[in-house]
């Protein structure tokens, strides 16, 4: 019987297997940011321990950062965590893009884009939004911080296999509908635990004729589906993008060579069989936006809130608890609702394409006089790119705030946060209760989406009305 790509990456990183099922599995790349690493470094000391490979373990902070003003930290314990992991990085040798580092930026956005992670390799961080990296066709899932320390110390991780899941997205998508709207769709269709215990693979003609940045945005949400990691098989896409530009980290010469070889090999063979099949037609995908505290309670713009006794996957005092959280009444339809501010940015969709989107939308037009729209780059390559391209000037002269790298609204860390009852057009991945701050509403959509709601006013359908 052939192998599921997942089964291959997991295969040939088996370092021991042990009863029950349990393995240890080799780890080639491990990414630390500053939330979820302390403990883990003191835990290496009391131990007496040392980074094992310090050459495989690379730091950034994101999370708390600030992204104006980012050297005046406020906040004391997002300010002992940066500082910390300054210390610790010297402590244990490890290379570190902190704050004044050109390379500095979200962790699943600065990876990619370094060169740091490449096909065929097994990649944790302290993050669950690790599986951005199985765009590459890699192994990439989120830990806790007991396992950041286990890594650290042996190079490897503690782990049970998982179901597989194979998503065949099939058609061409409709002009003005974006790889987030794929994810949220799927969402919508299996549920926020619907994955949950699988690793997803996602195929089709739809995936293939997507770029690297609109895969990495799928990959990203597949822990909104509930599952343990997504994975795109690599292609002629992904060698062109890792050899594209300057990428610091990606071998070179003959060894490069020698990887794009192995890399063609990193695919489902015609045989294999999966756990679960779901296909997913998006030749009449609309565009999505989510009304509630789930990634999976969604709708099609042009659609209403639906009736809380017709929402698959909830139970309907969920929902009529999310209504209530979210303000909002079954029936009304989705381009009435008006957000307060509009977040552009995150791990999700906070790369130079989702950004030229926007732009492109903004170009001549002004942000609604009632909305306050943030722009934030997803690392200081993205940042610099934009400027060079003259996206900057587009936001600014539309009255948006173009901001310094970091997460930023993505989560409730740092200063960028919702007010009490403030509602927020978000291309982030998470709408939960209180994800973007205290009493915050979040509603999640593309960045066309999202663009054309900070310029309208309101959640409009980026089909008809731009």
């Amino acid at each position: 019987m052939g192998k599921t790509l997942y089964e291959k990456i997991w295969d040939d990183h088996v370092v021991t297997e042990f009863d029950g099922g349990l393995v240890s599995l080799y780890v080639d790349r491990q990414m630390v940011h500053e939330v979820t690493s302390p403990q883990a470094f003191e835990g290496l000391r009391l131990a007496g321990r040392k980074v094992r490979r310090p050459d495989l373990n690379f730091a950034t902070m994101d999370h708390n950062v600030p992204t104006c003003d980012r050297d005046n930290i406020k906040d004391p314990i997002s300010k002992a965590q940066i500082e910390a992991l300054e210390k610790n990085c010297r402590d244990f040798n490890m290379r570190l893009f902190g704050l004044h580092d050109n390379s500095n930026g979200i962790v699943h956005i600065i990876g990619p884009e370094l060169g740091i992670i490449l096909p065929g390799n097994t990649v944790v961080c302290g993050d669950s939004h690790t599986a951005t990296h199985g765009a590459l066709g890699v192994l990439a899932f989120g830990i806790g911080t007991s396992e950041v320390e286990h890594v650290l110390a042996t190079q490897t991780i503690l782990q049970r296999k998982s179901k597989t899941f194979k998503v065949e997205f099939s058609g061409k998508l409709p002009p003005h509908v974006y790889s987030k709207d794929m994810i949220l769709r799927l969402i919508g269709e299996i549920g926020a635990a619907g994955g949950t215990g699988y690793a997803i693979e996602y195929c089709g003609e739809a995936i293939e004729a997507l770029s690297m940045e609109a895969r990495m945005t799928i990959c990203n949400m597949s822990i909104e589906a509930g599952a343990r990691t997504g994975m795109i098989a690599p292609d002629a896409t992904t060698i062109e993008y890792l050899t594209r530009g300057d990428r610091p980290y990606l071998p070179q010469g003959e060894q490069l060579e020698k990887l794009m070889e192995f890399w063609k090999t990193l695919k489902s063979d015609p045989d294999a069989e999966f756990d679960r099949v779901h296909p997913v037609d998006v030749s009449n995908l609309a565009p999505q936006v989510t009304w509630g505290t789930s990634p999976g309670m969604v709708a099609d713009v042009d659609g209403c809130i639906p009736d809380p006794d017709k929402v698959p996957n909830y139970k309907k005092e969920d929902v009529l608890e999310s209504l209530e959280y979210m303000g909002l009444e079954p029936g009304t339809r989705m381009t009435d609702i008006e957000p307060d501010v509009v977040f552009i940015g995150s791990c999700t969709n906070g790369r130079i394409e989702d950004l030229r989107i926007v732009a492109k939308i903004m170009e001549g037009r002004k942000v609604h006089p009632r909305i306050r729209c943030m722009v934030v780059p997803g690392s200081c390559h993205v940042k610099n790119q934009a400027e060079a391209e003259g996206l900057d000037k587009v936001f600014i002269a539309a009255g948006a705030e173009w901001r310094d790298p970091g997460c930023s609204m993505c989560l409730a860390m740092n200063p960028d946060k919702l007010r009490e009852g403030e509602r927020c057009a978000s291309t982030s991945n998470r709408n939960f209760v209180g994800r973007q701050g205290k009493g915050g509403r979040t509603h999640l959509l593309s960045p066309a989406m999202a663009a054309a709601a900070a310029v309208n006013g309101r959640i409009s359908d980026i089909r008809k009305e731009i």
